[in-house]
C-alpha cells in the first residue's frame, strides 16, 4: 500500500525546522522579485536590511527593516514565484509583495511608469492550479496604500488588468495585440501565481512592476534606451523596493 505525500501537506512545523527559523522569526513581510539580474538585484535590495542572513534553504535571506521582520527572494517565473509565496503564506507571513518588471501592453505606456495590477490574467500554466476562474484579484486595501506611497515619490503609476504568462520566449505578437485590444496594461512572469498562492493561505498579495520593454512600438529590453528612459526605469525600480519596506509600517 502506498503512503504518498504532497508538497502541499507539507506543515508549518516542518517549513520552520526546514527554514531555520523560530515561530518568532517569521517574516512580517515577504519580498519577491523576478529578474534574470539575480546577483545584482539581491546585492542592492539587502543592503537595505540589516541582520541579513540565508535561511535553510538557498537564496532566501531574512533581515530587519526597522522593527519589522523581512524575507526577500529572487522569484524568476511562476514556479520559484509559487514556492515562495506559499511557503511563507503556509507559516504565516502578513503580505507577500511581487515586484519585478514588466513589458508595457498600451501606448501610452513609458520605461519607469509603475503598474498595480488588480485584476490578473493567469496564464503562466501554474496559478489556476489554485482557482476556481482564469484570473486572481490582489488586494484593494494594499494596492491603495501602495498607491498613495508611490505618488508621494512622484511615480507615474497605472492600477488595472495584468497578464502573466508562462515564459518570455512563448510571447507571440498575435498574443500582444489581443491583450492590448482587451484593454491589458503590462505582461510578466509571476504576479498571478503569488497573489494566487498566498490567497490560498488566507494572507494578502500585491504586485508592483515597472515598465521595461515598449511593447507597442516594439521596443525590448535588449533595445537601445535614452539616458532618460534608462534613468526612469532606474529610479522606479529602487522606489517599488522601498515602498514594498514601507508597506510593512502598516501592518
Amino acid at each position: 500500500m502506498f503512503n504518498f505525500k504532497s508538497i502541499l501537506d507539507v506543515t508549518k512545523q516542518e517549513w520552520l525546522s526546514g527554514l531555520c527559523i523560530s515561530e518568532k522569526e517569521i517574516p512580517d513581510v515577504v519580498i519577491q522579485e523576478g529578474s534574470w539580474w539575480r546577483e545584482e538585484r539581491q546585492k542592492l535590495r539587502l543592503i537595505n536590511l540589516e541582520s541579513v542572513r540565508e535561511l535553510g534553504f538557498p537564496d532566501i535571506y531574512w533581515g530587519k527593516w526597522q522593527d519589522k521582520k523581512i524575507v526577500f527572494c529572487m522569484t524568476y517565473g511562476a514556479p520559484r514565484a509559487l514556492e515562495i509565496s506559499h511557503i511563507f503564506s503556509k507559516i504565516g507571513c502578513k503580505l507577500v509583495v511581487q515586484i519585478g518588471t514588466c513589458g508595457g501592453l498600451q501606448p501610452y505606456l513609458s520605461p519607469g511608469d509603475i503598474i498595480l495590477p488588480d485584476h490578473i490574467s493567469c496564464e503562466d500554466g501554474v496559478a489556476r492550479h489554485f482557482l476556481k476562474s482564469n484570473f486572481v484579484n490582489a488586494s484593494p486595501k494594499w494596492i491603495k496604500l501602495a498607491e498613495s506611497l508611490l505618488k508621494k515619490q512622484n511615480r507615474n503609476i497605472y492600477t488595472g488588468k495584468h497578464v502573466t504568462f508562462s515564459s518570455l520566449f512563448a510571447e507571440t505578437k498575435q498574443m500582444y495585440e489581443k491583450w492590448n485590444k482587451d484593454g491589458f496594461l503590462s505582461v510578466e512572469m509571476e504576479t498571478a501565481t503569488t497573489v494566487a498562492a498566498a490567497i490560498q493561505n488566507n494572507v494578502d498579495a500585491i504586485s508592483m512592476v515597472v515598465v521595461w520593454d515598449e511593447l507597442t512600438a516594439g521596443r525590448r529590453f535588449m533595445d537601445p534606451m535614452t539616458k532618460e528612459a534608462l534613468k526612469e526605469l532606474e529610479i522606479s525600480n529602487e522606489t517599488i523596493f522601498k515602498v514594498a519596506l514601507s508597506l510593512s509600517e502598516k501592518l
